[in-house]
């Protein structure tokens, strides 16, 4: 029998507190970071399907990670996950009016070096990588892995446009060496803040990402809040991830790129914004890696993020993606 396929999961678990959400005076508490992203792709995963964390815990935390990781079927938690002796990321946010929030990090994990990351990746036939702090790879390493993996990629490049200011403060950047980030993976994903800091090279994101896609990177994808989400493919894109790897390192077929918009069906309720857009990007990679074509994918990426606000942190969350579980 061939084995399941297997999906790498990297980024990293964070502790959130979270005060004034949608009009609640007491903070709460709970997990966030890439266990949005966890959840989103079990609740998208095909049957027989493995999910591997690829995620460093700080000892302090670590048995209530193991806890929360454990409770999500199809997670294969050994082979990824690495408990550390620091202290694990926590993550103050505090919203001021509907999506807008502010960020103050706290503790830290260490970063993956391509020698300890070589090992586990190699175990896996496609790699999400979300960018929850910024600091999952420097970008020696990500060119390595570019070089040294040999699955289709996708990022979402998140926090590489945030910097760290005082007391941990979380301030927007442009992301320097950009173009080098870029080469790095096979698709990758912004929301619409960061993708206009990544414009602004150009003057307009939209002309940037029609000349960058290409044989190297294949996708641009733009989460738009309640407006759904956009791409920008290269010319001769094929959705499927799984063809994407052999393409790397060829000369790009000529033609303009194509780009497109998708609209949320139903609209957006109100409700709990935070994580939203690591389920659509998680449900998204997903979808297309198990055959959805590019706009169902993006659809079916939209409905899990539209669903995603109907439910307060990510414990239960794949449940809920699924209808297995109230609103709370």
């Amino acid at each position: 029998m061939e084995r399941p396929y297997r999906v790498g999961v990297l980024g990293t678990l964070v502790w959130d507190t979270i005060y004034e959400r949608h009009g609640r005076e007491a903070p709460v508490a709970e997990w966030g970071g890439i266990a949005y992203g966890i959840g989103a792709a079990a609740a998208a995963l095909p049957d027989g399907w493995v999910l591997v964390p690829i995620v460093p815990i700080g000892r302090d935390l670590s048995e209530a990670a193991f806890r929360f990781l454990r409770e999500i079927p199809g997670l294969d938690c050994e082979t990824g996950v690495r408990v550390v002796p620091y202290a694990n990321n926590r993550v103050e946010l505090r919203y001021v009016d509907g999506g807008r929030r502010t960020e103050r990090l706290t503790g830290g994990v260490p970063s993956w070096g391509w020698p300890e990351l070589t090992p586990i990746v190699r175990t896996c036939d496609a790699l999400y990588v979300n960018f929850i702090s910024g600091f999952e790879l420097d970008l020696d390493t990500a060119r390595m892995l570019r070089d040294g993996y040999a699955g289709p990629t996708y990022a979402d490049l998140h926090s590489l446009f945030q910097g760290v200011g005082n007391r941990g403060l979380r301030v927007p950047q442009e992301l320097p060496r950009w173009r080098e980030w870029l080469r790095c993976f096979d698709a990758v994903q912004t929301n619409e803040e960061e993708f206009d800091l990544l414009g602004r090279a150009w003057g307009d994101p939209w002309r940037l990402a029609a000349e960058v896609v290409g044989a190297e990177l294949k996708l641009v994808a733009v989460t738009l809040g309640d407006r759904g989400a956009a791409y920008v493919a290269a010319p001769a894109f094929d959705g499927r991830p799984q063809s994407w790897p052999p393409t790397r390192h060829r000369v790009g077929v000529s033609g303009p790129s194509r780009s497109g918009h998708l609209p949320v069906s139903g609209g957006i309720r109100d409700g709990d914004p935070t994580g939203c857009g690591d389920v659509w990007g998680a449900t998204f990679f997903v979808r297309l890696l198990a055959g959805d074509g590019l706009e169902t994918a993006m659809g079916q990426a939209n409905t899990a993020a539209a669903r995603n606000v109907g439910h307060h942190g990510a414990t239960g969350l794949h449940r809920h993606l699924q209808g297995r579980l109230a609103d709370r």
